[in-house]
């Protein structure tokens, strides 16, 4: 499909560092939409693999471009490719995830409708991991309409990372932060709606949302280090705004949780008196009717603590859906 000056209806951006293997399999899921006025933007930032052998199979679309840079992380890829498109609207596709064929045309519909919303999400479908196989995104991340400032903030409405986002809206808040290596996205959401525009949702699994076990969502403590900055940067940002009091009570949150991984790492590492006062420190006996048992035990019985933490990990959850931090 030749390719002409006119600009298409919207910029697919796919990050693709370290998935070349799995590459072909999103980019084929772009070529079987029902909407065909795209281009994709493929970004290899310096990856180990081979991002440009996986892209030339594609060679007979020049819908299709690879750009090739060195390595700056996730944010500067996406913000590079973002640079390098044409389209009034941007779609998000990570390397390694997968379309519906209806995406692009449903999520398109919602953003022509409607000239004041900055971003539309969707739902997704689990793959890759068997505990979450066929399982929604939203039933580990509450996506509880409407889509607000606060809502985002709380964690009560989560946006998957298949969104498509208006060019312009990105443009004005400067698009991915470059210091962030994740959580970026949720600092764009909460961004574009700190900044006035508005967030829409289609209630429908419209994505296929891959979980590896070297992802950077397998990874809680360096996620939620970055959560830690996003949510207190939004809270300085917000000032005396209503919502300025959720960022931070989820500030306090994250660094609660932040508390918890680190005195369970110091347990294993054998230090439990220091693990079990930073367990205490973050709460640990109000997260289920197990740590409610297990904390008066450690607190009086420290040496107890790494064979009860190796129990727990070895255990099913109490609740087979929570939410992903």
């Amino acid at each position: 499909m030749p390719m002409t000056d006119r600009a298409p209806a919207i910029s697919v951006i796919v990050p693709a560092y370290g998935v070349a293997h799995l590459l072909p399999e999103a980019l084929a899921s772009l070529q079987a939409q029902d909407f065909q006025d795209w281009e994709a933007v493929v970004i290899d930032d310096g990856a180990p693999d081979d991002v440009a052998g996986a892209v030339a199979k594609f060679a007979g679309d020049s819908r299709i471009r690879l750009v090739q840079t060195d390595n700056g992380g996730v944010s500067t890829a996406r913000n590079r490719a973002v640079a390098a498109s044409r389209a009034p609207l941007l779609a998000m596709l990570d390397g390694d995830d997968l379309l519906e064929p209806d995406y692009l045309a449903k999520m398109i519909a919602v953003m022509d409708a409607d000239a004041t919303l900055g971003f539309v999400t969707c739902d997704a479908v689990y793959f890759g991991a068997p505990e979450r196989e066929g399982h929604r995104f939203s039933r580990y991340a509450p996506q509880a309409e409407p889509v607000t400032l606060d809502r985002v903030l709380a964690r009560e409405f989560n946006v998957y990372i298949g969104t498509v986002v208006r060019r312009n809206a990105y443009d004005q808040v400067n698009g991915f932060d470059a210091k962030l290596g994740a959580a970026e996205d949720l600092d764009l959401w909460i961004r574009l709606l700190e900044a006035g525009w508005k967030g829409a949702y289609v209630a429908q699994p419209l994505g296929r949302y891959r979980r590896r076990p070297n992802s950077n969502s397998w990874d809680e403590a360096r996620m939620l280090r970055y959560a830690e900055q996003v949510y207190l940067n939004s809270a300085q940002r917000l000032g005396t705004r209503p919502e300025a009091a959720t960022s931070q009570r989820m500030l306090e949150h994250i660094r609660r949780k932040l508390r918890w991984i680190e005195g369970e790492s110091l347990i294993r590492a054998g230090r439990p008196r220091e693990g079990v006062a930073l367990l205490s420190d973050a709460h640990a006996d109000q997260r289920s009717l197990r740590w409610r048992l297990a904390m008066p035990l450690m607190r009086r019985m420290p040496w107890l603590a790494p064979m009860l933490i190796h129990i727990r990990l070895w255990l099913p959850p109490l609740f087979p859906f929570t939410s992903e931090w």
